[in-house]
């Protein structure tokens, strides 16, 4: 079935305003959506679908866009549409768009330069060809421009892998179990899952493998203290609490009360008691300071350039700057130090990351590790081993797109040091007793 030239009006209106970038794509969308309520769940799809398509191929389009008889945003919104929806369901092309559209088409990318290939900034192509050499950065980069799977984690509390595998057929949604997360679903299309009972009774929430399996690292146990420093919307939290079975005391602190809104509904549908969400001013609030050697386990999933997300968030490349790069630094090394500070003894501390970029991970890590002797890496072969995943790692967790079908993540374990108990002092003898 044809497009409406609407359609096409529509997807040019809502992609000048993403392209300026002054806020992420997908608040933009939500907002032009509630402007245009007109529209059905199809129309809703090929236009957020199109928009997508030009964030993930913008160099590439771009260069092919400008010139011709029809202005170049109008060109982006067809090259978006075509890509997504097919040249022959867009209604209202004249022949001159036509043959702009199929002649994009053909064009052999291999041959383009490499930024406009991998559509990336400059920048950031040059900072992935240093770390991986070009060919693996052009290998990554293609698989970054193409959509995410939809991935499921099964809630323990509620339900078992194979039950909600069962219960999902029946709707029918076909899913598929993960190789990594244990816990964890691949769904094969992209079903509205809202209204699924499942979803309702909390047996299922939407979490990338890569998110499952920093969570399983952490290795909360039944009735330990542990806390998820930088909780956000609670994805993590509620694994761990899942993890834990609903003992134990399990702390979600975020500096942002409307992240943390986002918890209540989710908590509340997983039927789970242990978690305590609690709103904190900085790293070194009275309230983390309160918990200062007293915890088992601390989750930093620190804030980051979330590069590692690029397939589910591609504006972010276009959004994020080589400065906001290094001035990240700085927070995530001040939040990892402060967050150190609640581990007790033999305590554990997860730092993680949604980033592909070196000077946010092994950087921070290792800047830590030489500041902080009371603490040592534990290697993440050690760690994969200890949760039973099946994945080859060194030192590090280092999950990629092009290689473990993820987002990018990045982790790192660090054990503080278990301090040894001073024996106990001799009973002095009653004649030696002197008062100084």
């Amino acid at each position: 079935m044809r497009l409406p030239p609407a359609i096409v009006a529509k997807t040019e209106e809502v992609l000048r305003d993403i392209l300026r970038f002054t806020a992420p794509a997908d608040v933009t969308l939500s907002r032009f959506f509630k402007d245009n309520p007109r529209f059905g769940g199809r129309e809703r799809g090929v236009i957020a679908e199109a928009v997508y398509a030009v964030l993930r191929n913008k160099s590439f389009f771009t260069d092919f866009a400008s010139g011709g008889n029809t202005p170049s945003m109008r060109r982006l919104a067809l090259l978006g549409l075509a890509e997504t929806a097919g040249i022959d369901a867009i209604g209202g092309l004249t022949e001159d768009e036509t043959h702009f559209l199929t002649r994009i088409k053909e064009v052999d990318r291999s041959l383009l330069p490499g930024p406009i290939r991998a559509n990336l900034p400059q920048w950031l192509f040059d900072k992935l060809v240093n770390q991986f050499g070009e060919a693996e950065a052009l290998e990554l980069a293609a698989v970054l421009n193409t959509p995410a799977p939809l991935d499921l984690r099964v809630n323990s509390i509620k339900a078992g892998r194979d039950e909600v595998i069962a219960k999902l057929a029946e709707a029918p949604i076909v899913a598929e179990p993960m190789p990594y997360a244990p816990l964890g679903l691949r769904v094969l299309k992209k079903p509205a899952l809202q209204n699924l009972p499942l979803f309702k009774e909390g047996a299922i929430e939407v979490q990338d493998e890569g998110s499952q399996v920093l969570s399983q690292i952490v290795g909360a146990r039944r009735g330990e203290m542990v806390v998820d420093f930088c909780a956000g919307a609670g994805g993590k939290t509620l694994a761990l609490g899942a993890m834990m079975r609903n003992t134990g005391r399990l702390y979600a602190f975020d500096v942002s009360e409307k992240r943390l809104s986002k918890l209540k509904p989710r908590m509340a549908r997983s039927g789970l008691s242990n978690i305590q969400s609690v709103l904190i001013a900085h790293e070194r609030d009275v309230k983390v300071k309160r918990l200062a050697g007293k915890v088992d386990r601390v989750l930093v999933d620190a804030p980051c350039s979330g590069l590692g997300t690029l397939r589910r968030n591609p504006d972010v490349k276009w959004r994020q700057k080589p400065d906001a790069v290094a001035e990240m630094q700085e927070k995530q090394a001040a939040i990892l130090d402060g967050a150190a500070r609640l581990v007790k003894g033999g305590g554990r501390l997860v730092y993680a990351t949604c980033s592909l970029l070196n000077e946010e991970n092994d950087f921070i890590v290792e800047q830590f590790l030489e500041s902080h002797p009371d603490f040592e890496l534990v290697p993440m072969n050690k760690v994969l081993a200890e949760q039973k995943i099946d994945l080859e790692m060194d030192k590090y967790l280092k999950l990629l797109p092009h290689k473990h079908q993820t987002d990018g993540f990045f982790a790192a374990v660090l054990e503080r040091k278990a301090v040894a108990k001073a024996p106990k002092a001799a009973p002095a003898e009653a004649e030696g007793d002197t008062e100084a």
